[in-house]
């Protein structure tokens, strides 16, 4: 596909960087360092596979701990609240939009076309929304590590 038929991708960029001090990952977007530090410099099918990466990692962590049962119901209530989301993206990364959101002003999910999975029920939906980020934080750092971090997989010979 020529690269100007490709989607625009907007900088996942959340403003809270950490790879400015060293981390590999940033604990705000979930790239690496150098796809933080090259971002600008990558073309629109580089973007995207990492936009890609980021979508499927957080869809697979938020599909593990509820299912949209309505992703009209949910997109309705995205819009007539403003709350941004890509509509390309899927229902699982809107359902972790609302709760990055509102998280603390929703009473019953139920109500916004999700259901909790019964062992997370019980808990906060702002505890549930910290959950959700940092084991997608934990999965773009193993990620990384697995298939990046050079000196990480290199065995040290005595």
């Amino acid at each position: 596909m020529p690269t100007n038929l490709l989607k625009t991708v907007k900088t996942p960029c959340i403003g809270v960087c950490s790879t400015g001090i060293g981390d590999a990952v940033c604990r705000g977007c979930k790239r690496y360092a150098h796809e933080v530090i090259n971002w600008n410099s990558y073309n629109q099918q580089q973007k995207q596979l990492i936009d890609g990466r980021l979508t499927d990692f957080l869809s697979q962590i938020v599909a593990s701990k509820l299912t949209v049962v309505d992703a009209e119901k949910l997109r309705w209530h995205l819009d007539t609240q403003n709350i941004p989301y890509v509509a390309h993206k899927g229902s699982y990364t809107w359902a972790y939009e609302l709760l990055r959101a509102g998280a603390s002003q929703i009473d019953c999910v139920d109500d916004y076309g999700l259901q909790l999975d019964a062992q997370y029920r019980g808990q906060s939906l702002v505890a549930l929304r910290l959950a959700i980020d940092n084991e997608f934080f934990i999965l773009s750092q193993a990620h990384y590590e697995r298939y990046f971090d050079v000196a990480s997989t290199q065995q040290v010979t005595v």
